[in-house]
């Protein structure tokens, strides 16, 4: 059985932001980033309890080549991405999108 992706409009912001930054390093890299992004979803469409829980029922899953972990939730069905953030930030900051909004 194949799970639905909903991405948050936060995560969304995310993604837009890392590929930005990539591509204003190297033409191409923000497309690499968004291939692995795609990979990822793939992977969490098809086997949503691939990554652990990190907090409060908040999933995460590294993504491949890039620093950045996938946020996610589950729900009946329903693969909820809340954010998309580089591994170097504060915990602090991930924890946040376990609340409901």
């Amino acid at each position: 059985m194949s799970y639905r992706l909903d991405i948050r409009a936060e995560a969304s912001a995310h993604i837009a932001e890392a590929f930005s930054w990539y591509e204003a390093q190297r033409s191409g890299l923000g497309e690499q980033l968004l291939d692995e992004l795609d990979t990822t979803f793939e992977l969490l469409k098809q086997a949503p309890e691939a990554g652990p829980e990190v907090y409060r029922k908040l999933r995460r899953v590294l993504v491949d080549h890039f620093p950045y972990a996938v946020y996610y939730s589950l729900s009946t069905e329903l693969v909820s991405i809340r954010a998309v953030i580089h591994t170097s930030r504060d915990p602090k900051h991930w924890r946040r999108f376990a609340r409901e909004p």
